[in-house]
């Protein structure tokens, strides 16, 4: 029998993800966000939440998927991994579920033009309802994030 996990549940463009309630700090309005030169595109910059810095990925920008308007629904997850915080901006996050680390297949090489390495796999939760499962390690690679930063710098 699998593990159950607590998921918040976000949405980016029309595919619905999950990341592990653990690894997020909290939820956030849209707030500004300070630009720092040098950096790849899908970092936005950083944000100033209640005197900690932190910097935010546009998880779009990060999957290769095509930006969009930020909205009254639009969110910054704050998650930490690999020791890092950092923000996520993500369209909506509505949502905390329950589910059984069973019905958890692996991803497919792409979902929704998202590549697999990103991916900790799909959730099946009902017939119609996929969840994307993120690789928050992955999302966050320490040393591909400083490889781009070299690349583009």
């Amino acid at each position: 029998m699998g593990e159950e996990l607590k998921v918040i549940v976000f949405k980016l463009g029309e595919e619905e993800y999950g990341i592990e309630v653990n690894k997020v700090q909290t939820i956030e309005r849209m707030m500004p966000i300070t630009r720092v030169p040098k950096t790849f595109s899908f970092v936005k910059g950083v944000i100033n939440l209640r005197g900690v810095v932190i910097p935010v990925i546009d998880l779009r920008g990060r999957f290769g998927l095509p930006e969009s308007e930020f909205t009254d629904q639009t969110r910054i997850i704050i998650v930490t991994a690999n020791e890092m915080e950092v923000g996520f901006i993500v369209d909506s996050a509505n949502d905390v579920i329950d589910i059984n680390s069973d019905i958890i297949d692996s991803p497919p090489d792409v979902v929704g033009g998202v590549k697999a390495k990103y991916l900790r796999g799909v959730a099946r939760i009902s017939e119609e309802r996929l969840l994307v499962m993120l690789n928050l390690s992955e999302v966050l690679n320490r040393s591909e994030i400083i490889q781009l930063e070299s690349l583009e710098g």
